[in-house]
């Protein structure tokens, strides 16, 4: 039992996005190994049909399965949005997704009922986050927009710079017309982008991070499973990549709160 108590947890997403995830992991759950898989080959996601996505989640599992992990977290909302279910099903290990602890902690925290989320093209197109949403409380006016640039800015490293602040302007306005009390940063970069979105929106709208909401629902999963690492355990976190292992690190080290030394890169088309 042991083991898999102390058995990694897989985290992947579609590139350097649900290092975000990772990052909450760790804040939340520090007990815990990680294994981390950024698909930087194949990146983004977000524009990609739900066959494909299929297709790359699957070969990804597969390859976390090699690390004897003992749960997987989908940290990208595009693919939550399009394979969970399907992963889901053929798994006989706990798998959560980026979408459910967002939409729930938007649904618990809104006063006006009308809801914001900023994602992909992707994500905001499966309309996973408002099919959810209705299904707990259908009153909820969900209002969705793609934020197609965020992402590239973000791996950019461009956090701070001003034609970030103006495209996201330009993305927001609409969105502060509608009188919305949370929005949802529906994709794992943009918590990245926080206080932009946040200086842009103004106090007076909740901002959900849904990388922290999956890192507390995760934490509830394993200990209701039995799952969590003992109390001696040494978490440990390893890197793979399908690319570019060098600026994927630089990246990891100007998000996580630790140094990463090396990172590795496999051939994921092999899976």
């Amino acid at each position: 039992m042991e083991k898999t108590n102390n058995a990694p947890i897989g985290v992947f997403d579609s590139g350097v996005g649900g290092l975000t995830v990772a990052r909450e992991i760790n804040r939340q759950l520090p007990r815990e190994s990680v294994v981390y898989f950024g698909d930087t080959a194949r990146v983004p996601y977000g524009s990609k049909s739900k066959d494909t996505i299929i297709r790359y989640s699957r070969q990804i599992v597969r390859f976390l399965q090699t690390k004897d992990v003992k749960a997987i977290v989908v940290a990208c909302n595009t693919a939550s949005a399009f394979a969970l279910d399907t992963i889901e099903a053929e798994l006989n290990i706990p798998v959560i997704g980026v979408v459910k602890p967002g939409a729930k902690s938007a649904i618990e925290n809104t006063r006006n009922k009308r809801i914001g989320i900023i994602g992909t093209e992707g994500t905001i197109k499966s309309e996973l986050y408002t099919e959810y949403i209705h299904g707990i409380d259908p009153e909820i006016t969900v209002i969705g927009k793609a934020c197609p640039l965020f992402c590239p800015l973000v791996e950019e490293g461009m956090l701070h710079d001003s034609v970030t602040y103006e495209i996201a302007g330009r993305y927001l306005d609409e969105l502060k017309e509608q009188s919305i009390d949370s929005l949802i940063l529906g994709c794992t970069h943009y918590p990245l982008l926080r206080s932009t979105i946040r200086e842009i929106m103004g106090e007076g709208v909740n901002l959900v991070n849904p990388a922290y909401e999956t890192a507390i629902s995760l934490g509830e999963l394993l200990k209701q499973k039995g799952m969590r690492a003992d109390i001696h355990a040494k978490p440990d976190y390893t890197f793979y990549v399908s690319d570019d292992t060098e600026r994927f690190r630089r990246f990891a080290n100007s998000i996580m709160p630790f140094e990463i030394e090396e990172t590795n890169r496999i051939n994921i088309e092999e899976f």
